[in-house]
């Protein structure tokens, strides 16, 4: 049997809005957008590159689901966004207005900085070291 994670989601404010700053800020594509009611949509956005990974963007429903809009791990990282050139997309996302809020640093595993999206939740932006990336194909 092969499973994989086909999407994460991620609890935004507004649709449309997610969707600019996914796409105008970061470069994401947006792979589907179906109305599913008035207030429902299926919106699904990914990198640029081949990962089989996506975001689900869920629209906040209710004061529980507003309350972990920007926050769904309670301050910690919460996605990961893997490049083969860190300085490149550093760079770019500066020019576009991201806010970083920690420096670029060299770990162990790679080149690596913490960046905010349009709610404040962390992401790492990360260049793996060549040790990580002959690792990731050895194990593939």
């Amino acid at each position: 049997m092969k499973q994989f994670i086909a999407h994460l989601a991620l609890v935004v404010k507004d649709y449309d809005e997610a969707i600019n700053f996914y796409r105008q800020k970061l470069g994401f594509r947006l792979l589907e957008d179906t109305i599913l009611s008035e207030s429902k949509r299926w919106v699904i956005i990914a990198p640029p590159g081949p990962g089989d990974c996506s975001i689900l963007l869920a629209k906040a429903n209710g004061p529980e689901q507003l309350k972990a809009v920007g926050n769904q791990t309670g301050g910690r990282v919460f996605l990961f966004l893997y490049t083969d050139d860190f300085y490149r997309d550093y760079q770019a996302m500066l020019e576009n207005g991201i806010h970083f809020i920690r420096p670029p640093a060299k770990e162990v595993y790679g080149t690596v900085a913490v960046f905010e999206d349009l709610y404040g939740n962390l992401w790492d932006l990360i260049e793996p070291s060549a040790k990580e990336k002959i690792n990731k194909v050895r194990n593939a």
